[in-house]
């Protein structure tokens, strides 16, 4: 399934791309994301994710597949695993950034493919859970952008002399192979809780069987 969504952001479109491209920087700002590894352009991770009492917890790895600084344009392909073995998904994700007055704005499409208990839910409930992240997202990064556009030099000033001077980023861009990265527990993204009524309306029928079932069990 194709999914299209839109937003933007009050910042230049040079530091909004910085920004947006610094994975492991916006990763705490993924819903239910957590980023455990980084080998080059390659990072691996998991997504959790709720459905009533039954959560999925996918592991995989994200890759830039295409990465245009001049164009701004990044193509990332990610691919995962139901830690259960119940479902896989993976996704090519494209976003386009283009000038916006004095902000930015980004177009993310994302080819997705799902496959177990999440993908009964079906195109409809998925965009609107979809955008409803990307709420949470784009919230989560505005506040990074003012934390960015707060500490940016003036203009003709020594930009990124103090990031050449820290010695922990100095480390990180000499170290070579993989990197453990020290992320907190990501809380599951619940459906229920996120996609509202339309979860509700699909999953009715279920919740029915389960009520009669129940029924039948008291009365034996």
């Amino acid at each position: 399934m194709e999914l299209i969504n839109e937003f933007r952001v009050d910042a230049p479109i040079e530091i909004a791309w910085a920004t947006l491209t610094d994975i492991e920087g916006i990763a705490p700002c993924m819903p239910g994301a957590q980023l455990t590894e980084i080998d080059g352009d390659e990072f691996k991770g998991s997504v959790k994710v709720k459905v009533g009492p039954i959560t999925a917890q996918y592991k995989g790895t994200a890759t830039f597949a295409e990465k245009d600084d001049a164009g701004h344009r990044a193509v990332i392909d990610a691919s995962g695993r139901d830690t259960r073995g119940a479902g896989n998904a993976s996704a090519t994700i494209t976003a386009q950034l283009t000038p916006d007055g004095t902000g930015t704005k980004a177009v993310i499409t994302t080819d997705l493919k799902v496959t177990g208990k999440v993908a009964q839910f079906g195109r409809g409930v998925m965009a609107d859970v979809s955008e409803k992240l990307l709420g949470q997202f784009v919230e989560c990064l505005e506040s990074k952008l003012d934390a960015v556009g707060s500490t940016a030099p003036a203009v003709g000033g020594e930009a990124d002399s103090d990031s050449s001077s820290d010695p922990e980023t100095a480390a990180t861009s000499d170290s070579a192979g993989p990197r453990r990265v020290d992320m907190p527990d990501a809380k599951p993204v619940d459906l229920f809780d996120t996609a509202g009524a339309p979860v509700l309306k699909r999953a009715a029928p279920f919740l029915l069987v389960l009520m009669v079932l129940y029924l039948l069990r008291r009365r034996r």
